[in-house]
């Protein structure tokens, strides 16, 4: 059997440096790159096209659930979907768990949980299956349930019809839809309001904002808040 070709895409040196040397020890893995930041991991990934890469979320410039967005775009520009991503993590919140699946990881993978494990995750995700961190299981799970009785309704009993997204987005927004909090600010989006507008009306920090209009473009599939706007005008989310 070849070996499982991967690269790390780590900001903290040590953490980098400690995950090559452990991976490097499995005779059946092999790490052929690694790079500190999104920008120069983008570029790795275009280059090296590795089985497997390992992203940080939490990564300087662009995260990883931004890296890993803009990379399934370039897959799907050339036709080639053989690179899986693992996505590497402390954070187990939901936004984080359903942001990252929206942008496109293959796994979820806790940096606390041991490599033995992180060797299991990137074999399983190498042979196109998903690994899902026990940490995180029953944020999906969740999800699932959630999303089940919607797919169970007709198509005249749907409240919102995504009718001007491609099936593949509207798939994702089935599977991953937004949340209450994610359609008021989406609608103060359209409405105009910057950052700073939407956590003064809706009593809610910045940063938490941030982070909800980040979800809220991958889930849309969107490249910038404008774009966002548009699609939710179009598809009915937002009258």
């Amino acid at each position: 059997m070849s070996e499982i070709t991967i690269v790390i895409i780590e900001d903290h040196d040590l953490t980098r440096m400690g995950l090559k040397a452990a991976l490097q020890s499995n005779s059946g893995l092999k790490v052929i790159g690694e790079a500190s930041n999104g920008t120069q991991g983008l570029k790795l990934l275009e280059t090296a096209k590795p089985d497997v890469a390992v992203v940080d979320i939490g990564l300087p410039d662009t995260d990883g659930i931004e890296l890993t967005r803009r990379f399934r775009k370039h897959q799907a520009d050339i036709g080639d979907s053989s690179t899986k991503i693992l996505v590497l993590t402390m954070d187990h919140t939901e936004d984080a768990v359903l942001a990252a699946f929206a942008a496109g990881a293959d796994s979820y993978y806790m940096k606390d949980t041991s490599i033995s494990k992180l060797t299991e995750a990137i074999q399983a995700t190498h042979t196109g299956n998903s690994w899902i961190d026990p940490a995180i299981a029953n944020v999906v799970l969740r999800q699932m349930r959630q999303a089940a009785p919607e797919k169970e309704l007709s198509s005249q009993q749907k409240t919102v019809k995504i009718e001007a997204l491609s099936s593949e987005y509207e798939q994702v927004l089935e599977t991953y839809p937004l949340t209450q909090r994610e359609l008021e600010i989406l609608e103060l989006i359209v409405g105009g309001c910057s950052n700073g507008e939407i956590a003064e009306k809706l009593y809610i920090t910045v940063g938490t904002v941030k982070t909800h209009v980040r979800n809220i473009l991958n889930k849309l599939c969107a490249d910038d808040r404008t774009q966002a706007a548009v699609r939710a005008l179009r598809s009915g989310l937002v009258a």
